[in-house]
């Protein structure tokens, strides 16, 4: 919407009194114009800025995103504690992912997303070496159980460095909450040789077979700082764009990467909600050097599906 400023607008600052038979005659001004000339423009141009940037939050309303994702996430590589990493086997499993973001039209406060993720697998081996994890042996031989359920939290503050309507870029920075932890049970078997001797004075020996299970657990608690961007491209006249989005390790010790690709389909589109469908890969590396004694070698991908709910 465009504002001007003319010569009825100043003629409105005027007071009229009337003089009968329909006739009015200028008699004065409002308190606010009776001032010199620059003052009175100066009045003028503040009402007038502050009307245009009341239009402008009104245009650019407060936004909220509602979303959520099923990622069917193939997991490989190694972990344990940092002389002896092994390789469990770990399997595919369906992992989820929920957020919710809130953009604003204030230019010098960032906009807000919280992110949940959890990475929950497990994974079996027959160890061929010796294996100490959470102060806890395991024998060469022993069958041993991974368990592997990390969750994290991401807390996003970014700006939206660039929008026009058919492409943005958005850059911030994020802190990320890791939450649970990995748990390795070994079951060692125990064989014990009896000796028996019968009436006859025959001497059998009998073999006793029994096991040890041996459990150890170490926490994943941890803050780290990433580096947040996306982009959004929109493909005309056909409800399509196109997404990408990332998180990287902004520290040295740990090697860690977060990113998804992919299309968004309008299937709902109005001035009360917007319902988009996304359809993409994603990919999450995780090397720790140290993480409460872990050390990991680990990735997650493969295709997910989701929503995103805007209001």
């Amino acid at each position: 919407m465009d504002y001007c400023i003319n010569s009825s607008f100043y003629d409105l600052l005027w007071l009229y009194e009337y003089k009968g038979d329909g006739e009015y005659i200028k008699n004065g001004t409002w308190p606010f114009v009776n001032k010199d000339n620059n003052e009175m423009k100066k009045t003028v141009f503040a009402v007038t800025l502050a009307a245009l940037l009341t239009a402008n939050i009104q245009a650019n309303t407060v936004g909220l995103y509602l979303g959520g994702q099923i990622w069917q996430s193939e997991a490989s590589g190694i972990f344990g504690e940092k002389n002896t990493l092994i390789d469990f086997n770990l399997k595919k499993e369906q992992q989820n992912n929920y957020f919710v973001a809130v953009e604003h039209p204030f230019p010098l406060l960032p906009n807000v997303l919280i992110s949940s993720t959890t990475l929950n697998t497990t994974g079996k081996t027959n160890l061929t070496q010796g294996f100490s994890f959470d102060d806890k042996t395991f024998l060469i031989d022993d069958d041993v159980n991974a368990s592997f359920n990390v969750s994290y939290v991401d807390y996003t503050l970014y700006y939206e460095l660039f929008d026009k309507g058919v492409f943005s870029f958005d850059l911030g920075l994020t802190a990320r909450d890791f939450n649970g932890g990995v748990t390795v049970t070994g079951i060692t078997e125990i064989v014990t040789t009896i000796v028996e001797e019968d009436n006859v004075d025959h001497t059998h020996l009998i073999e006793e077979i029994s096991s040890s299970v041996t459990t150890g657990k170490i926490k994943t608690d941890e803050i780290v700082p990433m580096l947040y961007v996306a982009t959004n491209i929109t493909l005309s006249l056909t409800g399509l764009s196109v997404f990408a989005q990332g998180n990287f390790l902004l520290i040295d010790h740990h090697s860690l990467y977060d990113y998804q690709v992919g299309l968004s389909y309008d299937l709902v589109d109005s001035i009360m909600v917007d319902f988009n469908l996304t359809l993409g890969y994603r990919a999450v590396k995780m090397e720790f050097e140290d993480l409460e004694n872990l050390y990991t070698d680990l990735e997650f991908k493969g295709a997910f599906v989701g929503v995103i709910v805007h209001f």
